[in-house]
């Protein structure tokens, strides 16, 4: 297999080496955290020639024997050394019970500790309540075009955008053909183990057949609001009765297995969240074109998706803008910087044009406003709002 250096995880975590905080890295399965932290391994050693690397990965049938926080902690502690500096390495850490508690024993006793997890909720909880204040997250994201034009050895035009779009950025695509039967078969086998292991059997789902149409609902309303009520309503037509307090609780099980992600709507003008009527976008669009294929004419829904992922894969806070009865598709806010984003396929006419610039111009402060689309003169800006190039905003 493959293995390619994601350098600008490995620059993220350099800071929090040595540091008294358990390094959680988080996402979705198959999105890179064993290379992570296998290229990780190698950093500890450059920093430490004596480290003492204490590697657990439990996928390997090696680690089966660490079921809870008791064989974790006795394990760790049957491989340390005394004249070290002793690194633990776990990766899945959510399928070893009470793993928590663990870990803040091992934190006491001055291990560094670096872990992998694949559910958000599970992680999130149980570290806030034992660990509060003594971890940080590190979300690691599919590659992004940049990378998946390097691990692929292509160049940056509209055909290699159009196999991003439709392949999506797993890492270990690099190991097979570029062609619709390959990859998708891949990907429905990722997919399955995402919706039987991190939540079927995590959350002792009854309903799979309802979770697999919740999911092809959320492909067809790519970049649209979704609501609970609305799923419900939709239900309803077709004979199936499924209370909103199901639905939100299925909703929430997608997004804490990180498939997609719950993007709410702030107002400009009152600063505040609004709480009904999300967008739900997608970690990986590959994934998504296996269970709905990809069709030309969603491709502003698509480029809208792309945006928003490389948004939060630059660390970006990310929200739909909401100026009157005008949207602004993005706000993204980082270090006390905003930006607002407009995205469009094509600006094909003067009222295109007017919507995608004019509402932008309607926000009344000073913060970068850009409009992304894939017309082949998209350079320059208008009446001081930057116009990019979708190959060019994904390559920054």
């Amino acid at each position: 297999m493959k293995i390619i250096n994601r350098t600008k995880y490995i620059d993220f975590i350099r800071p929090f080496v040595n540091k008294d905080l358990i390094k959680v890295l988080v996402g979705s399965r198959r999105t890179g955290k064993t290379c992570v932290l296998l290229q990780l391994i190698e950093e500890l050693k450059n920093i430490d020639t004596k480290a003492n690397i204490i590697n657990i990965n439990k996928e390997d049938a090696d680690f089966r024997h660490i079921a809870n926080n008791i064989q974790l902690y006795d394990y760790v502690k049957s491989k340390s050394k005394q004249n070290a500096q002793n690194f633990v390495l776990i990766d899945e850490v959510q399928e070893i019970k009470n793993f928590e508690i663990a870990l803040r024993e091992l934190l006491v006793k001055k291990y560094d500790i670096y872990c992998t997890g694949s559910n958000a909720r599970m992680l999130s909880s149980d570290l806030a309540t034992h660990l509060s204040g003594r971890y940080i997250e590190i979300p690691i994201y599919g590659l992004s075009f940049q990378e998946f034009m390097s691990f692929h050895g292509l160049d940056k035009n509209k055909d290699t955008l159009l196999k991003f779009i439709k392949y999506g950025g797993l890492p270990y695509l690099i190991n097979l053909k570029l062609e619709d039967d390959v990859v998708y078969q891949y990907h429905k086998n990722i997919y399955n183990t995402i919706i039987l292991k991190d939540i079927v059997a995590r959350y002792s789902i009854r309903d799979v057949d309802f979770l697999d149409r919740l999911t092809e609902y959320l492909c067809d309303c790519l970049g649209s609001y979704v609501s609970s009520k609305k799923i419900t309503d939709f239900l309803k037509a077709q004979q199936v009765k499924l209370s909103i307090n199901t639905v939100q609780n299925y909703l929430q099980y997608l997004v804490n297995s990180f498939f997609v992600d719950r993007v709410k709507r702030y107002d400009i003008q009152g600063k505040k969240l609004f709480e009904i009527n999300d967008k739900y976008y997608f970690r990986d669009l590959g994934l998504k074109h296996s269970i709905v294929p990809y069709k030309p004419n969603d491709i502003s829904k698509v480029l809208e998706n792309l945006v928003y992922n490389k948004l939060v894969s630059d660390h970006y806070k990310v929200n739909i803008g909401k100026l009157g009865d005008m949207e602004i598709d993005f706000i993204a806010t980082k270090n006390n910087q905003t930006k607002y984003i407009q995205v469009a396929y094509q600006l094909t006419d003067d009222k295109v044009m007017e919507r995608e610039f004019g509402n932008l111009l309607q926000i009344p402060d000073n913060y970068e406003k850009i409009v992304v689309s894939a017309d082949d003169f998209a350079t320059g800006n208008y009446k001081g709002i930057q116009h990019i190039h979708i190959l060019d905003f994904l390559t920054v």
